[in-house]
């Protein structure tokens, strides 16, 4: 894989994971603590070389972040959303990252069924009653 420059969620996420879960991430001072100096997770630019303990510990507990540093394009457990196409852990045969996300892949695939069935039927709309005389 070339290496690439990170994006700016990218660093936002590798900052609030090491800052958050890291458990060689000294809050006090700022410091690595096994290696006594500045945090070299906070102030990557490039994809690359990672942290060992990032890379082992804190990465996996952001599976999109990790599939994205680590990989080209989704890694195969990820599944992109149908809707929004943010990337998400499926369980199962589940096609929608949320509720709201699966509430609009309905009312779409529910709205391409009507306007087919319209299609269908003869004249455009639908046969009503004739008049009573």
């Amino acid at each position: 894989m070339d290496a690439r420059e990170l994006t700016r969620d990218e660093k936002k996420k590798i900052r609030t994971l090491v800052t958050g879960m890291c458990a060689n991430y000294d809050r006090e001072s700022g410091l690595c603590l096994p290696l006594d100096c500045a945090c070299y997770m906070l102030h990557k630019c490039w994809t690359g070389a990672y942290c060992r303990y990032f890379r082992e510990a804190v990465l996996p507990l952001d599976p999109e972040l990790q599939a994205a540093l680590t990989t080209e394009g989704i890694s195969p457990e990820l599944r992109a959303c149908a809707v929004c196409g943010k990337a998400f852990l499926p369980e199962g045969r589940q096609a929608y990252c949320s509720d709201a996300c699966k509430a609009e892949g309905n009312r779409r695939k529910s709205r391409e069924r009507m306007r087919k069935m319209r299609e269908k039927r003869p004249g455009g709309c639908y046969d009503l009653p004739p008049p009573k005389a």
